[in-house]
Formats: C-alpha cells, sequence, structure tokens
C-alpha cells in the first residue's frame, strides 16, 4: 500500500514539529506548519496530481511561517524576565547586623542571609538600621539607609 501525497506531507509536518521540540530555534516549527498546511491543500484535486507544485506550496508557507515564528520567537525571547541569583537582591530591604563603619564594610541580613555590606556614599550605618540595596560588588551588596 503506498501513501498518498497528504500522508506523506503529513508525516513530515509532524516529524519536523517532533525536531522543534529538541531544537527550539522556531526554524523547524515553520516547516512543520508548511508540511501539515501543504498536506491539507493537496487533498484539493487540482494540487494533489502536482508534486512540483506541492513544493512550491511547502516552501512559500514554510518562508511565511518562518516569518511569523521569527516576530513570535524574538518577543518571546526578548522577555528576559526577572534577575535572578545575586542580581535578584538590587531594590530588596535588609538589615544591619553588624555597623558599616565609616568607608568600611558590615554585614545586613537580606531574607534571612547574612551579606558583607558597603554604604554607597561610604557613610555610617548604625547597627539595626534598615537599607536598601543598591547594587552588587563582587561578594558585597552595596546599600543606602532608608
Amino acid at each position: 500500500m503506498a501513501l498518498l501525497p497528504w500522508q506523506i506531507w503529513m508525516i513530515i509536518g509532524i516529524g519536523f514539529i517532533i525536531i522543534e521540540i529538541f531544537d527550539p530555534a522556531f526554524f523547524f516549527i515553520s516547516l512543520g506548519i508548511g508540511a501539515i498546511i501543504t498536506s491539507l491543500l493537496s487533498l484539493i484535486p487540482f494540487m494533489g496530481r502536482n508534486i512540483a507544485f506541492q513544493i512550491l506550496v511547502f516552501a512559500v508557507l514554510s518562508f511565511i511561517s518562518f516569518l511569523f515564528m521569527r516576530k513570535l520567537g524574538k518577543k518571546l525571547l526578548a522577555n528576559t524576565g526577572s534577575n535572578t541569583n545575586v542580581f535578584a537582591l538590587k531594590g530588596k530591604n535588609g538589615i544591619v547586623t553588624k555597623e558599616i563603619p565609616l568607608e568600611g564594610k558590615g554585614y545586613v541580613k537580606i531574607g534571612g542571609e547574612e551579606w558583607p555590606a558597603v554604604e554607597v556614599d561610604q557613610k555610617a550605618i548604625e547597627l539595626g538600621a534598615k537599607v536598601i540595596i543598591e547594587g552588587i560588588d563582587g561578594n558585597k551588596v552595596i546599600v543606602r539607609k532608608i
């Protein structure tokens, strides 16, 4: 039993979509969409017999799909989300657990963890003062008194 053209295009389309799962570059999904639409269009009698026309339709549909997927991919990948790791501390509040001396280093408790800290303007901050994290410098947080 030989496969019909629409079945071959459907298998190719599903194959490309499966490949996309392992290579999320928004390229193979475009080919898969093009192949699946070509599969459906090949059911139309005048198109079902002309393989060259089907290949042309597949190429055009894949290209159009690629342009739309590229826009979607850029939009999804442009949203970097929130900061992670130590950079997520920026903007959070903390409490001084060891006094920060003038032009020196003290300690600040932020969310249950203690961090070495310096004041942004090299000023002294007393024990128990509330601070906001302005930035990160190596393993130290740069703070400002609230």
